[in-house]
């Protein structure tokens, strides 16, 4: 009896170990700026769900990817908007905020965005523009839900 339970203690122990060595590399790796763009139109914001075969597949965000490297916060969302939606970007704001993805290197930045033309759905599985009261029945991206909950109300109207 005494070495299974000595068994089974190393075994938690050793999963346990590895686990906080899983926590400690994603928190030490290089973060990524991803950016998200909040567009707004009337009393709604612009979302997409996300393609079912990536990272969060099937859950809903605000439009933008990843910032490549020596590219601005601007460039990036202007690239993104212009592959992803086929819009044109005619103004970036300063950034709402800044949250850290859960387990991954990608810290994501909200920031307001001002487009000229109708936005395309070319890489997501949906687009919709949401009164934003009613974002938080949407099954979000953890990011995306923290933005919604925390700083979206303190920015919009």
């Amino acid at each position: 009896m005494e070495s299974s339970a000595y068994m089974l203690t190393a075994h938690f122990c050793l999963g346990l170990a590895g686990f906080v060595s899983d926590i400690f590399s994603v928190m030490h790796r290089p973060k990524v700026r991803v950016m998200a763009a909040v567009i707004s139109r009337e009393d709604c914001v612009l979302v997409c769900r996300r393609p079912l075969h990536k990272r969060h597949g099937g859950l809903w965000e605000f439009p933008g990817g990843k910032c490549e490297r020596g590219e601005s916060d601007a460039a990036a969302i202007k690239r993104e908007l212009r592959e992803e939606l086929a819009v044109l970007v005619t103004s970036v704001g300063a950034a709402w905020a800044e949250i850290a993805d859960p387990l991954s290197e990608f810290v994501i930045v909200f920031a307001p965005v001002c487009i000229d033309g109708e936005p395309e759905c070319i890489e997501h599985a949906e687009i919709r523009w949401v009164v934003v009261g009613e974002l938080s029945n949407l099954n979000l991206a953890p990011s995306d839900r923290a933005f919604v909950q925390k700083w979206l109300p303190l920015n919009i109207p």
